[in-house]
């Protein structure tokens, strides 16, 4: 899609564009990398394993995994606690991991923080599989959420409003915009 093309029956405003968006994923690779150099080999253990959280964080997890430049593995995992407009507040797993984890440094890719539920319980279902350690890397983070666990790499802070673009969704539409997007009310409302 043209970035210069913003379908405004769609979108308010562009909230973060593609540059910000790529120059943000650079900066987090680079920190995760330089956090994790200690681990010596792909084949040493314990290793890294990267896990997207389907489906929202598959692009930034493909950006952020091509940059990371310490050798890693990646899986996904798919939770669910979102109707089409609503959060029904129970979160369940749709998808699990291939393989068990334990052991592995574990650096969870989530594409957004809205209430925190969702990333809450993945991190407590993760921990009781016994791996090295656990971290979090969010590419957006509302600003009321209720958010147990501490985000150790985060992309940006937004306002209280329904995005779309970027691995977002809204009933599974607009997630190939190449930039963090307001989605008018009047499309969820």
């Amino acid at each position: 899609m043209n970035p210069d093309i913003i379908p405004r029956s769609v979108v308010v405003k562009v909230l973060i564009s593609e540059e910000n968006i790529q120059r943000r994923v650079t900066e987090l690779a680079l920190q995760i990398s330089n956090n994790y150099s200690v681990l010596d080999g792909f084949f040493t253990s314990p290793r890294l394993l990267i896990i997207g959280i389907l489906r929202g964080a598959f692009i930034f997890t493909a950006d952020l995994t091509r940059q990371i430049t310490i050798p890693h593995e990646v899986d996904f995992m798919a939770l669910s606690s979102y109707g089409s407009t609503t959060t029904s507040g129970e979160v369940r797993t749709v998808m699990d991991l291939r393989e068990p984890i334990e052991n592995l440094h574990i650096l969870l890719v989530e594409d957004i923080i809205d209430t925190g539920k969702t990333l809450s319980y993945l991190h407590r279902i993760l921990q009781g599989r016994n791996p090295a350690s656990i971290k979090t890397c969010v590419m957006a983070k509302k600003p009321h959420n209720s958010i147990s666990i501490p985000i150790d790499y985060l992309g940006f802070e937004i306002p209280d409003v329904w995005v779309v673009g970027y691995g977002l969704d809204y009933n599974n539409c607009y997630r190939n915009f190449p930039y963090i997007a307001e989605l008018r009310a009047e499309i969820y409302s």
